[in-house]
């Protein structure tokens, strides 16, 4: 498990970065695929997802997007933060196998609402973005 990090409000600067890395494996996609109760074969059937024009199965979009908690909870801000709302683009499929980068780059800070905004991004390793949005979220002192 990753160390968790702890920033207070004052300590968050307009472009400060993190990332994480992370590789979708075969056991969280059923994990996934128990807990949210999502079995569309594109993600679990291997015969059939070879039908479609991925040819292999699926990672859940909402999987990918999970990863963004971890980030937010874990990273930055870490300790101090409440999600406040994400949006999401999924702009590419992840698959079994793929290596991830996870990272996000605060560029608002509303010093009234005590919540920063990160472009958030989540990359595999041929340099494709899967899914990217905006995070906004309160850091509790």
């Amino acid at each position: 498990m990753s160390k968790q990090k702890e920033f207070r409000f004052n300590e968050i600067s307009i472009g400060q970065k993190d990332s994480f890395e992370t590789t979708i494996t075969l056991s969280l996609i059923n994990d996934f695929a128990k807990i949210s109760g999502d079995c569309n074969p594109l993600h679990m059937d291997e015969n059939y997802a070879k039908s479609t024009k991925f040819k292999k199965r699926v990672c859940h979009g909402m999987l990918l997007a999970s990863f963004f908690s971890k980030f937010v909870g874990m990273f930055l801000p870490g300790k101090k933060s409440l999600y406040f709302s994400q949006t999401l683009n999924f702009q590419n499929p992840g698959f079994i196998g793929d290596k991830l980068t996870i990272e996000g780059e605060v560029f608002e800070i509303s010093d009234a609402l005590q919540m920063i905004s990160i472009n958030t991004k989540i990359i595999n390793s041929q340099g494709q973005c899967l899914v990217d949005g905006i995070a906004k979220v309160i850091v509790r002192n």
